[in-house]
């Protein structure tokens, strides 16, 4: 899920430079998210930090944009270029195993 933030919008500043994805931008009259940007800051805090900084409770899940822990990550992970190391280890580990999809074939029967 991506965050919204409302009309309530105080126009204060505090919001646009705590996101670490800089989903965060001034829009036509109140702060806006870009939902493409907005990870819920997974794979950086355990909160999200627009909510933690608001001082007047504006910013909200957006209901039309609805993504699940994983697709944060997976947004996260693009949108830094950074991947655990386990699942750096797991690809190299299979990139390096030899194919074993032609061994029946070429073993004599």
């Amino acid at each position: 899920m991506a965050l919204l933030i409302t009309d309530q919008c105080i126009n204060c500043d505090v919001c646009e430079p705590e996101c670490p994805n800089e989903a965060i931008y001034m829009g036509t009259e109140i702060y806006e998210i870009e939902p493409g940007k907005c990870t819920e800051c997974v794979g950086h805090f355990n909160t999200p930090q627009c909510v933690e900084v608001c001082p007047v409770e504006c910013i909200l899940v957006n209901p039309e944009w609805q993504e699940s822990k994983d697709d944060l990550m997976a947004k996260y992970r693009q949108l830094t270029g950074k991947f655990d190391a386990a699942i750096a280890a797991a690809a190299a580990s299979a990139a390096a195993e030899p194919d074993q999809s032609n061994a029946k074939a070429a073993s004599p029967v």
